[in-house]
């Protein structure tokens, strides 16, 4: 995670929690003069749209008063979905058995798409099982992470 994400983390999980909601993750993608950043909230029975609007409002006060980020941005809160991302170990250890997709940052084995099934964390590696392969894959690697959705 690079320091900007998580300086933004350490700021605003707090206030998303205070307001009732898991603060999922962050992403921040610097785009030249202009940048996004997007904040997941999760909570037991879902996320409407009206919840979004309520942290949307409170994160957009603490980041205009602390002003950690330069230049314009736009913020959205958003719900993880189906397909949700995946940040922390932690995350990754709820959705066992569940089929991933993990983007890696560098290629691992000259590779750095991986699809296949979660089979768990191993202290600081998420074990993924593609076509009767296991690759331990270090969660520092891992540029993005999601869940397929499964329609039965």
């Amino acid at each position: 995670m690079s320091s900007k994400l998580e300086q933004l983390q350490a700021l605003l999980a707090p206030v998303v929690e205070a307001l009732g909601y898991e603060c999922w993750g962050l992403e921040f993608l610097s785009q030249g003069r202009h940048s996004l950043l997007r904040v997941y909230i999760d909570k037991a029975d879902g996320i409407l749209i009206e919840d979004c609007e309520k942290v949307s409002r409170q994160v957009s006060g603490v980041l205009d008063v602390e002003d950690p980020i330069s230049g314009e941005y736009t913020l959205e809160v958003s719900s993880p979905g189906m397909d949700r991302p995946l940040f922390t170990l932690e995350q990754f250890a709820r959705y066992v058995g569940e089929q991933v997709k993990i983007k890696l940052r560098v290629p691992f084995e000259r590779r750095r798409n991986f699809q296949g099934i979660l089979r768990g964390v191993e202290e600081q590696d998420v074990v993924v099982l593609v076509e009767d392969h296991e690759y331990l894959l270090p969660i520092d690697s891992i540029d993005k992470a999601n869940i397929i959705p499964r329609f039965e």
